[in-house]
This record gives C-alpha cells, structure tokens and sequence, in this order.
C-alpha cells in the first residue's frame, strides 16, 4: 500500500482535488503526505542596458511566498483529517526534476498531482509538468483531471 505520498501543488482548483484524494488515500493507508510546490525563477535577465528590469528579488519573494501558501494548504488538509505531513519549497526552473528529485530523497511509494490537460499546440508549446514526472519517476504517478 501506498504509505508515502509526494503531492505537487501549484495552488490551483485542479491541485486541490489531487491533494483531497492523496489525504483521503494517505487516512485510509495510514500513511503521511510529503507536500512541495516549486517557486520558479524569474524567466529572463535583460541583457541590454537600459532595459526595463523588473525587482527580481521581489519577484522571487513573492513566488516563494506563494510557493509556501501551497504547501501550507495541503499541511492545513492533512492536519484536519489526521493525517501527518511535511512541506518543502524548491526553487527551479524545471518543477518536475524537483517532483522527482523530492519523491526520491523522501522514499516516496506514489506521487498524485493533477494535470491541467492542456491539448493541441498549447500542449506542445507549453510542455507539461505533468507528462515529464511521469517520464521521469520511477514509482507510480496518479494523476488527476
């Protein structure tokens, strides 16, 4: 049984369900939560002078704060339905590595996250989180839709 659970949150509708199914999972295994939300850098450095640079260091104060509501959240989930749980906070430009890196150091058994099922060229484009934890972990994924 799955008493390990990582649950990637990124603060969305869609990740609020993942993380309501991985408690519900983790009460009835009797297992715990390991929740991460990844603050990703700012996506650019304005390489030519004068350019209008935002205040990077906001910025990334402001991701980390989001980042830390996230996992409190699913902290807060847990804890009303007595179930433990760690967060943690990466920083990265490729969220997935992180999801994976993260159930890996943890011993996790099952990562649950949700996807955003983007389709068509946005898909393309865009990548998703999702499809490259699931390429790259090496325990189960489920995902939710």
């Amino acid at each position: 049984m799955f008493k390990t659970i990582l649950v990637p949150t990124d603060g969305s509708e869609l990740s609020e369900k993942s993380i309501r199914g991985a408690v519900e999972l983790a009460k009835l295994a009797g297992g715990r939560i390991i929740a991460i939300s990844v603050a990703e850098p700012y996506p650019f450095t304005p390489s030519v002078e004068g350019a209008f640079a935002p205040d990077l260091n906001l910025y990334e104060k402001q991701m980390q704060k989001f980042a830390e509501m996230h996992v409190e959240k699913v902290a807060e989930i847990a804890a009303k339905a007595g179930v433990p749980c760690e967060t943690h906070v990466a920083h990265s430009f490729n969220p997935y590595e992180e999801i994976v890196n993260a159930a890996r150091e943890h011993h996790c058994d099952v990562i649950l996250m949700a996807s955003h099922g983007r389709k068509g060229l946005n898909k393309l484009f865009i990548g998703s989180e999702t499809q490259k934890v699931l390429a790259h972990s090496s325990i189960p994924v489920m995902v939710f839709r």
